[in-house]
């Protein structure tokens, strides 16, 4: 999974997590603030990644009944495909709750400027290279944690090599008939 999608992932449950949280319903929300919900999402691409959802429990049922049916494949694959195929238009579903989770946590004014800002140039290059910039800024972290850490070992190092150094010095016999340490 790509870091976008994951990055997306995360905002989609943080932001679901959030909106079950609030106490709105979905008839406490207009018509108008959940077409600027699907117009921020739709300028996210906020739920391509569940594209997948469907035709891979399809897959994963016909390799299932499959394994256990051989000799049934053709009529598997047949009778799967037709019922995923049903359930397609269910996808609408998902498109309208994701839509009232966004509309419960933003503002239709807040809806309206990530739209905005999605469908910009500008926007859609952070849709586009953010995954880049953010890979490469992990790897420049990670460098630079490596980095932290070898400096931070090496100045500690030093450091107590130096009380190591201390403690290990023999400590000179006091001299006799005065006391160590005394000048007057």
């Amino acid at each position: 999974m790509s870091l976008v999608v994951r990055v997306r992932t995360i905002t989609f449950a943080a932001v679901a997590v959030l909106a079950l949280a609030l106490p709105a319903s979905a008839q406490d929300i207009s018509d108008t603030h959940i077409k600027a919900a699907r117009a921020a999402l739709d300028a996210l691409n906020a739920t391509d990644q569940f594209d997948a959802i469907l035709p891979q429990a399809a897959a994963a049922l016909k390799a299932e009944l499959i394994q256990k049916n051989p000799d049934l494949q053709q009529n598997i694959s047949q009778i799967v495909d037709e019922k995923t195929l049903a359930l397609v238009s269910r996808r609408a579903d998902l498109e309208k709750e994701a839509a009232t989770v966004y509309a419960r946590v933003f503002s239709e004014e807040d809806l309206a400027a990530i739209a905005t800002f999605y469908n910009s140039g500008p926007g859609k290059k952070l849709l586009t290279e953010g995954p880049i910039v953010t890979r490469e800024l992990i790897k420049a972290a990670e460098i630079w944690q490596r980095g932290v850490a070898r400096d931070l070992a090496q100045s500690v190092g030093t450091e107590l090599a130096k009380v190591i150094a201390a403690q290990a010095q023999p400590v000179s016999p006091a001299p006799e008939g005065g006391t160590q340490g005394s000048s007057n």
